[in-house]
């Protein structure tokens, strides 16, 4: 009778060391070291601070068009790439156009890719975006990068913050930035990390400021976003990575993240 009593005792205490076990695998499952937890990425669990594709070069699996339930004609993946066959539309227009966002939302960030554009060319890498009825276009509520071929060089200074690598219509990149020819790659990356902004072209960071700063409102107030027509822009810190169409054939490749 005791060795049974005994027996039960050893498997009890098995037990007991199984569920703990068990209780601590699911917890380190869903947390990491500094305590953040796990986000559910389209194509995988995403620790905070891993790298993730958020396009695996065949589909737009992850993506959708802006405001409207299927992707349409204009988007499509050519040679590995994203491609916005513009057309000559403007953006969003008739029942084809609008820019291609992620399903997926990010706050803090830092984004990697490459994109090259047609002569002339105009796109641009919007982030925060958020989809409403009300919101006509992603640029709307997201700032952007601007993507584009500058042309020739010209010497309106208040056109530069609306070229490449440029915080559109906020901040210009410098002249001396490194800018492929048309339709040859070009890298960018945007790090977003709790108002403080840098866009890099070309491995160069060309662009660096801080939403909170005096010289960001400064520039806020000089800008078309202060118009009245706005009132969305920016006011958002959680939402979509956005590609823009605005009428222009660009491609997109090789585009990951990370959540800061």
């Amino acid at each position: 009778m005791e060795k049974l009593i005994l027996n039960k005792r050893v498997l009890q205490y098995i037990g007991l060391i199984l569920l703990v076990m068990i209780f601590s695998y699911s917890f380190r499952a869903n947390s990491n070291t500094d305590g953040k937890t796990t986000s559910i990425n389209s194509y995988k669990v995403q620790q905070a601070g891993e790298w993730i594709s958020l396009f695996d070069g065949e589909t737009l699996s992850g993506w959708k068009r802006y405001n409207a339930d299927d992707i349409g004609p204009l988007w499509s993946v050519e040679d590995g790439a994203i491609k916005c066959d513009g057309k000559g539309h403007g953006e969003g227009s008739g029942e084809n156009g609008g820019s291609l966002v992620t399903v997926e939302t990010f706050g803090n960030f830092e984004l990697e890719l490459e994109w090259r554009i047609s002569e002339r060319g105009n796109s641009g890498i919007l982030y925060h975006v958020v989809e409403k009825p009300e919101y006509s276009h992603a640029y709307v509520t997201g700032p952007e990068y601007q993507v584009a071929d500058d042309g020739p060089a010209n010497g309106n200074n208040e056109y530069n913050n609306k070229k490449a690598g440029s915080s559109y219509d906020m901040y210009a990149a410098p002249p001396t930035k490194k800018l492929n020819p048309v339709i040859e790659w070009n890298s960018s990356k945007i790090i977003y990390n709790e108002g403080n902004v840098e866009h890099w072209l070309n491995g160069e960071k060309v662009v660096e400021f801080d939403e909170n700063s005096l010289e960001f409102k400064e520039r806020y107030n000089n800008s078309k976003w202060a118009s009245g027509n706005y009132p969305a822009w920016n006011s958002y810190k959680v939402g979509s990575i956005a590609l823009q169409d605005h009428g222009a054939m660009v491609w997109y490749r090789n585009i990951r993240i990370k959540e800061l």
